[in-house]
């Protein structure tokens, strides 16, 4: 049995090294989930004695077969009950990861089988991240930063990157949601911000927000 803590390290491995594949520090592991390095050798020692992450000393540690199905059952999880929250309980996307984040690690694979199924097998969550199948496969949306997107180019947002509350509160507050068009009128190369179009506005935005907004073309 996989626990809570687990759950979240081996979620934290995944993100941090790349799907699991690229070998993290325990440092940078550390300072994902604000805990002790010291805590974090002992965590992954564990981890490692179950077989579900590879680790070691000065090397890093990756995620066995076995450690990277874990992660994303709760990747799966955590981006159904976003779609959830969103879709049928009227929740705005800023409101719904930390209560996702206690969900997800709701044990039941029926329980989590019937609400892929109730949602109509959605995709993508509310911020645009691929939602992993019940045998851990996605695919992924072909999407480029809008910062490397040409002057007078149009493209569709399809991913944010940042899903913190302050920055999908900025986002709302300036109308911008994934879907909407948005054409790419200036680019400033002293600041790299950008002047962007919408179907309703125009608008500035700076290096710091455009790098988080991922467009399909």
């Amino acid at each position: 049995v996989v626990t809570l803590s687990e759950e979240n390290y081996l979620k934290a491995i995944y993100h941090l090294g790349k799907h699991g594949t690229v070998a993290v520090s325990t440092n940078a592991i550390a300072e994902k989930i604000e805990s002790k390095a010291s805590s974090v050798t002992d965590m992954v020692k564990k981890l490692a004695d179950k077989n579900l992450a590879n680790y070691v000393k000065y090397q890093g540690v990756t995620l066995t077969e076995k450690g990277r199905l874990a992660a994303v059952l709760v990747i799966r999880k955590h981006r159904l009950w976003e779609v959830f929250l969103v879709e049928k309980l009227n929740f705005t996307w800023d409101e719904v990861h930390d209560v996702a984040e206690q969900l997800e690690h709701i044990k039941s694979l029926k329980l989590v089988n019937e609400l892929d199924a109730f949602l109509g097998y959605p995709t993508h969550d509310p911020h645009g991240d691929p939602i992993p199948d019940k045998d851990g496969n996605y695919s992924l949306i072909k999407s480029v930063n809008i910062l490397e997107v040409k002057k007078g180019k149009t493209g569709v947002l399809a991913l944010v990157k940042d899903s913190s509350d302050a920055f999908l509160k900025y986002l709302n507050k300036n109308e911008l949601a994934l879907g909407d068009r948005i054409t790419i009128l200036d680019f400033e190369p002293f600041d790299k911000s950008l002047t962007i179009e919408t179907s309703n506005k125009k608008m500035i935005i700076t290096k710091e927000v455009a790098k988080n907004l991922y467009l399909s073309l």
